[in-house]
């Protein structure tokens, strides 16, 4: 399957999306939050069309469904996390290991549920259903993010995840020229695993 099939989260009500709790947003606006300082507890694991292509990023996955679905028994999170294991459904690119799957629920299920899993800092937030094409989404990215020497990694990371939600490749030149900054800008905050992001989601957007 070369998209991910959301159905079985859906008909279970599983949820998958979550806003940040208690960081305020500097400015709201019709379309979402804009956060200045950027926020971690923004949670939203299918927003790209990119799919997990690591153990690391399953285990992390698994552990933002375990604690934002802190309500779902533990034979309920075992089934969802099978489903989200199974290659045929679209959302890995691999195929997992019985024992290594077995080893990885065994840990998330005996998480604390009161830590919240590691994320990456975000600073614009749109709500579902605005109804903005990708180009405006970028757009406003560029303008609330970019022009300035504060273009960070987590920035570059926001921007790529929408370029690459246009199906356009992502170039260090677009990043540059969206984010409003020079390319030497994006070469300097991009670190390794961010490069290699950027390298999967080009690969993957190009077999779609």
């Amino acid at each position: 399957m070369s998209h991910r099939n959301l159905e079985y989260l859906h008909r279970n009500k599983i949820i998958y999306k979550m806003f940040p709790t208690s960081d305020k947003p500097t400015k709201t606006f019709y379309w979402g939050y804009f956060f200045e300082q950027g926020t971690h507890q923004c949670y939203d694991l299918f927003r790209s069309k990119a799919k997990i292509t690591s153990y690391k990023s399953l285990k992390w996955h698994m552990y933002v469904l375990y604690y934002i679905n802190k309500s779902e028994s533990e034979v309920s999170m075992k089934k969802i996390i099978d489903y989200i294991c199974d290659k045929d459904n679209g959302f890995i690119t691999f195929t997992v290991k019985d024992n290594i799957k077995d080893n990885m629920i065994s840990d998330v299920l005996n998480s604390d549920l009161d830590e919240p899993p590691k994320n990456k800092l975000r600073k614009v937030i749109f709500k579902d259903s605005t109804g903005l094409s990708t180009k405006k989404k970028l757009k406003i990215v560029g303008e609330l993010i970019g022009k300035s020497k504060l273009v960070n990694n987590d920035d570059i990371y926001e921007c790529m995840l929408e370029i690459n939600n246009s199906n356009t490749r992502i170039t260090i030149a677009n990043l540059a020229r969206i984010l409003g900054c020079s390319s030497r800008t994006i070469h300097r905050n991009m670190d390794k695993e961010l490069k290699r992001e950027k390298d999967i989601l080009n690969i993957q957007n190009e077999e779609i």
